[in-house]
């Protein structure tokens, strides 16, 4: 019976050793897979604030895009009215005779024939240049196109600024 006992006993020891083996395999694979899945969130966690870095960083691109073109904007509108109200003070004063439009003339024109002074009034800033006066409707029809023109050139460069913002955000 010794034999059997000691047979009994191995095989208790065999069947013990290979529990605690498992038991210990399962407890080794349990702590890497835990290290595996702290590394993991970690990353995740780093991936998380790169993204959200990145975003908060974008999003003060753009609002730093929209002060710039809100204030490109006012700049316009601010011109805009300022060419409006001069051209409008202009055709005012024209309009009450107050201020008169006049051309310059060829010298050798008066040569030709052409019934205009050749002196300049006491007022003048020209010294001794042949002038003549336009009639007022010639007058305001010029202003208008200088207006437009004006107008024209004040909203290219408002095109050309908001370009320039646009590329300064890429």
């Amino acid at each position: 019976m010794s034999i059997l006992l000691k047979t009994v006993g191995v095989l208790a020891l065999v069947l013990i050793g290979a529990g605690s083996a498992s038991q210990f395999q399962d407890w080794r694979y349990g702590l890497q897979l835990a290290e595996q899945a702290r590394l993991h969130a970690e990353t995740l966690n780093q991936l998380t604030q790169a993204a959200a870095t990145a975003q908060q960083a974008e999003q003060d691109k753009r609002l730093a895009l929209e002060q710039r073109l809100t204030a490109s904007e006012q700049t316009h509108f601010r011109k805009m009215t300022d060419a409006q109200r001069d051209q409008d003070r202009l055709r005012d004063r024209l309009a009450t005779a107050d201020v008169r439009l006049s051309v310059l003339l060829d010298a050798t024109h008066v040569d030709k024939g052409c019934g205009v002074p050749a002196t300049s009034g006491a007022g003048s800033v020209d010294h001794a240049a042949v002038r003549a006066g336009l009639d007022p409707a010639h007058a305001q029809r010029i202003i208008a196109i200088t207006d437009d023109g004006d107008r024209g050139l004040i909203a290219l460069a408002a095109c050309q600024s908001f370009i320039k913002h646009l590329d300064e955000y890429k």
